[in-house]
């Protein structure tokens, strides 16, 4: 179950354990409208987490009282965890916001994509071709994500228009300067634009975000009983799509996840945390990342930076 959305125009009370700079948002708002006066078909890149969730938010800010001006892509894996699923069909009701779904699962019946085999089989990486068919299908030319620069070194290096060529590729080396907050928004014909409005923000600063602005969040995010399985120091959650080897036995364990993708691919961390502020509370004192969750990450040393070279998100 989830909680109404507060009135986008309402007020805010300051939470407990921090302040949230308000300037993080106006700058975030900005970007929305400046993507809104400088590219023709935009799309807000939906994966159900707590900063894709963030962004909904901010479009609404942003062009109220209107409607969101743009549509919600969500790719799906087929792995997702059903909470994630619920909320992303009840927030695009919620908000009256357009959601566009694209599945892997019809990337590997086409024979794009392989279905990857083995102990650490995942389709995260798989969903890149889904996004690309996807982008030249709508022929989108700007791609709104809540990538933020403190998850990982990779998204460090990303201007917050970043451009992709015309097959999606990403260059670290081609970094067009953003100086005096001016966005350029000028690309080829083919090229298309990934564009981060949080990039700034810290993952405290979403949480910070999150509790004065009151939002509904998936409950995968609150501590919960769930059946689990030890593996490499980390609890995943235990499912039909994950490859476990025989000593690998399931267990219950009361649990929440800090970040959200894709079910083989997403450890979760034990936790008493069933309010906010033990959720921030919790960030305060962590001593590894949030991305440290993220197994799809441990891959290799730059694995999203390969991953981006290649389309990802």
């Amino acid at each position: 179950m989830v909680d109404n959305l507060k009135n986008p125009s309402s007020e805010v009370s300051v939470p407990k354990f921090g302040f949230f700079p308000r300037e993080l948002e106006d700058e975030a708002i900005y970007i929305m409208r400046e993507v809104v006066a400088q590219f023709e078909k935009p799309v807000l890149l939906f994966s159900g987490g707590k900063d894709s969730i963030t962004l909904v938010r901010l479009a609404q800010k942003a062009f109220y009282p209107g409607k969101i001006p743009f549509p919600l892509l969500h790719v799906d894996t087929g792995h997702n965890f059903p909470e994630t699923v619920e909320f992303r069909d009840w927030l695009a009701k919620e908000t009256g916001a357009e959601l566009i779904v694209r599945y892997v699962q019809d990337s590997i019946n086409q024979g794009k994509v392989k279905e990857e085999s083995g102990k650490y089989a995942s389709r995260n990486a798989l969903q890149t071709v889904t996004l690309l068919d996807a982008i030249e299908e709508f022929k989108f030319d700007a791609c709104i994500g809540g990538a933020r620069r403190d998850e990982e070194k990779a998204r460090a290096k990303e201007r917050i228009f970043s451009v992709r060529d015309d097959f999606g590729q990403w260059d670290a080396k081609r970094q067009r300067p953003e100086l005096f907050d001016m966005l350029n928004g000028r690309i080829a014909i083919g090229e298309n634009v990934r564009v981060f409005p949080i990039s700034n923000w810290t993952e405290l600063d979403v949480w910070n975000y999150i509790k004065e602005e009151e939002m509904a969040i998936p409950s995968i995010y609150y501590s919960h009983k769930r059946q689990v399985i030890q593996r490499d120091g980390m609890l995943w959650a235990d499912s039909e799509f994950l490859n476990k080897d025989a000593d690998e036995i399931p267990f219950e364990e009361t649990v929440r996840f800090r970040t959200v993708g894709d079910m083989t691919c997403t450890a979760a961390v034990a936790s008493e945390a069933i309010e906010l502020d033990d959720i921030i509370g919790e960030i305060l004192s962590a001593e590894i990342s949030e991305r440290g969750a993220r197994i799809d990450d441990k891959r290799s040393e730059a694995a999203m930076e390969k991953r981006k070279q290649q389309g990802y998100f």
